[in-house]
């Protein structure tokens, strides 16, 4: 790997952090685990929240059949794909809240998997599916209206991808 910045990849990057220790010392390896995973998740869900509004402003005004009109909605509701300081404003507000969304399930997925981990002595699908659980229904909490079934539904999800991530590390 190279060390010039100029030749050094996001991934190149993103590395580097793990090996200096990430971004933080917070005195305990759980703080410095969830600390991390929280910057790291919040930065992609910005991005990602940015993208998806982009397209979606982009392909408002032109014949785009690639989603149905149910879904072509923006999810930051304010933003109409104006250049004015409201929907700035909106973009700002809604990518802050989706980049914390994102953040605060990736921390305390980590957290999480660092305690079973602990207390069990092994880190193995088990902790997966019970961290992907209890940070599915979390997460779901987090949602406007969000009601039993679906706060089921998020930790069934949360469990079962969180397992077959773990299950399926080092496969490919």
């Amino acid at each position: 790997m190279g060390h010039n910045l100029e030749t050094r990849s996001l991934m190149d990057e993103i590395r580097s952090f793990d090996r200096n220790g990430g971004f933080f010392d917070l005195g305990h390896p759980l703080l410095n685990r969830m600390a991390d995973s929280f910057i790291k998740a919040a930065g992609i869900g910005a991005v990602q929240a940015v993208s998806r509004e982009a397209y979606f402003t982009v392909t408002e005004d032109g014949d785009s059949t690639a989603f149905p009109a149910t879904q072509r909605k923006h999810r930051l509701s304010e933003l109409k794909g104006e250049t004015n300081k409201k929907s700035v404003e909106a973009l700002v507000k809604g990518t802050g809240k989706e980049s914390l969304q994102w953040g605060l399930a990736a921390g305390m997925y980590s957290g999480v998997t660092y305690g079973l981990k602990e207390a069990r002595g092994v880190h193995d699908w088990k902790n997966s599916a019970m961290a992907g659980a209890i940070t599915g229904a979390a997460l779901s909490l987090t949602f406007e209206d969000s009601s039993h079934e679906q706060i089921v539904h998020a930790a069934i999800t949360g469990a079962a991808i969180s397992t077959a991530a773990n299950l399926l590390t080092g496969i490919f």
